[in-house]
């Protein structure tokens, strides 16, 4: 879901925000008024009074947005499909600063699969920032970890941040580097 940048919103009531890229918890009143600047994978930057501010999809009723359907699995689903929506889910975390989804950035270096149990599986991911000291880590961690956990059959989602080896601009993905004026 991408949505037209500048789009004036209106806070309908009190809602949590992370401050970009401080990643900072902020409460914003009802009757804020802001701008959506990206509405890509469930979740919105909008700008406020100077300031960027990420809402969580939970939260998208506050500034008028629909929140993220839930997710199902087709009948008779397999491992595979069950992977390949995790996958799918990963590419919904997106960069809060720029609309680059952080698989296309080239930050996800493993995602493993125990499916012993089908009906409680295990996923180990192991991602990276572009920047060690980013404000947003803990964040887009979180993220990763909760839209990995929304997948049927999903029971524990291992989220682990490493920085070995040093993210840089050649692990994006073509179209990625496409978006930048890379290519």
């Amino acid at each position: 879901m991408q949505m037209p940048s500048n789009e004036p919103v209106t806070f309908q009531r009190d809602c949590e925000a992370v401050l970009i890229p401080a990643g900072d918890t902020v409460e914003i009143p009802v009757g804020t008024h802001g701008n959506i600047t990206q509405a890509l994978g469930g979740s919105f930057t909008v700008y406020i009074a100077g300031n960027l501010i990420r809402i969580a999809g939970e939260n998208a009723d506050a500034i008028g947005q629909e929140p993220p359907e839930p997710l199902r699995l087709p009948e008779g689903a397999g491992n595979d499909d069950v992977e390949a929506m995790v996958w799918e889910q990963m590419r919904t975390v997106f960069d809060p600063e720029i609309p680059i989804n952080l698989v296309d950035l080239g930050l996800v270096y493993q995602c493993d699969f125990d499916h012993s149990d089908p009906t409680a599986r295990v996923v180990d991911i192991d991602m990276t920032l572009t920047a060690p000291g980013c404000g947003m880590g803990d964040i887009l961690v979180d993220d990763v970890r909760n839209k990995v956990k929304m997948v049927p059959t999903i029971d524990q989602v291992r989220v682990e941040l490493v920085f070995d080896p040093p993210w840089t601009m050649e692990m994006m993905s073509d179209a990625a580097k496409l978006q930048v004026g890379m290519l």
